[in-house]
C-alpha cells in the first residue's frame, strides 16, 4: 500500500495545527493568558500563551506538519517498494 504524499502531508498539518491550536486554548482557559515563552516558543517563532500566540502557533504548526508529513509518507513509500512482496 502506498500512502498519497500531498493528502497525507496536509492532513498531518491539519491536524498538527488545529492540535497546537486547541491546546493553547486549553492552556488560556486554566492558566490565563501568560505570554511567558514557553518550550514551543523557542521551536516557533513567536508563539507564547495568548490569542495571538495561538494563531502563530497554527500556522508554524500547520507547516511543520506539512513539512514532516510529507517526510514520513516519502520515506514509507520509499521503503515499502523495496519490501514489497506480492503473491501472484
Amino acid at each position: 500500500m502506498k500512502l498519497h504524499v500531498r493528502a497525507f502531508a496536509l492532513t498531518c498539518g491539519i491536524f498538527w495545527g488545529i492540535g497546537i491550536f486547541s491546546l493553547t486554548w486549553w492552556l488560556i482557559a486554566f492558566d490565563g493568558a501568560t505570554g511567558e515563552p514557553t518550550f514551543i516558543g523557542r521551536l516557533y517563532h513567536g508563539f507564547t500563551i495568548s490569542p495571538g500566540g495561538s494563531v502563530v502557533g497554527l500556522v508554524w504548526a500547520f507547516i511543520d506538519g506539512l513539512i514532516g508529513g510529507a517526510v514520513f509518507a516519502w520515506l514509507y513509500n520509499q521503503i515499502s517498494a523495496r519490501f514489497l512482496v506480492r503473491d501472484t
